[in-house]
């Protein structure tokens, strides 16, 4: 049997994106898996509250980059608890950690977008990318190829959705029984191309073989009025649905038909494969995340980034294949997210903790025959 590992992961974000969401499913599931994890948030952060009970969750404030207490404190934590793992995730919680002097810890940063490294992230041991171009970047900006890793993200298995929950979110949104619905989601910012989406969506017709076709927005953030006034301004607002940021979207893929990525930027693309794994055929925009996931026509469609055009177009090419030619996008798209199961990704951290915990074993004693 395996060793345990004992983890600290650690996050000093306020907002709740993909980087969170990761955050609290590859803790829960390593400590589902019986390895001692501890996660240290910020105690107002959404993360936190998201946690299930059986988490042990530590607090610091992470004010700033520059908090110099949470980064003393931090230090004063491992060296208590003595963890085998130090994971950080983004660039405040990787830049405040810094391991005692003789701890015995690996620090190993885990990265999700193209951040600046200088400061933030080249003072860690070894670094996580979630995708292969973040490791070929992490590798340019001058960090030790043999240190760095790639490990995909993995998306929560769908949960049943009960016939009355789903006529109770059909009923909050004011859906028509028999809506064809084009659903997305993700932070209402200008990166996530939610603009270039409603654009194309008011070229659409208003109905789909005979059924209204509705598109539901499910997310929140500072462009979200913006976006609930374009939707007006095109003479769309009455076939839009903004839910607002919904933690358990479960029941808003069960009711759509079509899932569309916009974004602009999008490191990996999360969002896609919880749309496979909910069995919903799929158009994105080719960004970078995408294009890694995508066989094009094989298991989505893609179409060019920050262009309603074209995005229109991509969406008339979805509403014009025959239910067989849809299926086959679902079943291909399906296979492509088993590659990104819980499992497989949590096998791969544990394999990478233990051999990054040997190295630096090895490494303390050479050094102390060396002396």
């Amino acid at each position: 049997m395996a060793r345990k590992i004992k983890t600290f992961h650690i996050i000093g974000s306020k907002e709740l994106g993909g980087a969170e969401s990761f955050f609290v499913r590859l803790v829960e599931a390593l400590t589902k898996a019986g390895h001692e994890t501890i996660a240290i948030t910020r105690p107002d952060a959404p993360v936190s509250k998201l946690l299930s009970p059986g988490v042990t969750q530590l607090h610091l404030p992470f004010a700033s980059k520059w908090d110099l207490w949470s980064r003393w404190q931090l230090s004063r934590l491992i060296a208590k608890h003595q963890p085998d793992i130090v994971q950080t995730y983004m660039s405040r919680a990787s830049r405040l950690t810094r391991l005692p002097a003789g701890s015995n810890a690996v620090h190993v940063a885990r990265l999700g977008g193209y951040y600046s490294i200088p400061g933030n992230y080249d003072h860690a041991e070894a670094w996580v990318g979630n995708t292969r171009d973040i490791c070929d970047y992490l590798v340019k900006q001058g960090l030790p190829e043999e240190r760095i890793f790639y490990i995909g993200n993995f998306v929560p298995k769908p949960r049943e959705v009960s016939a009355d929950e789903l006529a109770k979110v059909r009923q909050s949104l004011q859906l028509p029984d028999n809506a064809f619905v084009i659903f997305a989601l993700g932070r209402m910012i200008e990166k996530k191309g939610f603009h270039d989406l409603i654009e194309a969506f008011s070229k659409l017709p208003d109905t789909h073989r005979g059924r209204p076709l509705m598109l539901v927005l499910a997310g929140d953030g500072a462009e979200r009025a913006k976006y609930e006034a374009l939707a007006q301004q095109l003479n769309v607002s009455v076939r839009v649905r903004f839910a607002g940021w919904q933690a358990d979207p479960a029941p808003y893929f069960r009711l759509a038909d079509l899932f569309v990525c916009p974004s602009r930027h999008e490191p990996l693309g999360n969002v896609i494969l919880e749309a496979w794994t909910n069995g919903l055929p799929v158009l994105s925009t080719r960004n970078e995340g995408a294009q890694q996931l995508i066989d094009p026509g094989k298991n989505a469609l893609l179409v060019p980034i920050a262009d309603p055009d074209a995005m229109a177009d991509g969406l008339r090419k979805m509403l014009a294949l025959s239910d067989s030619e849809l299926q086959t996008l679902v079943d291909e798209g399906h296979k492509a997210a088993n590659a990104h199961s819980e499992e497989a990704v949590v096998k791969a951290y544990v394999e990478l903790y233990a051999e990054l915990k040997r190295l630096k074993t090895d490494d303390r004693q050479l050094g102390a025959a060396a002396a």
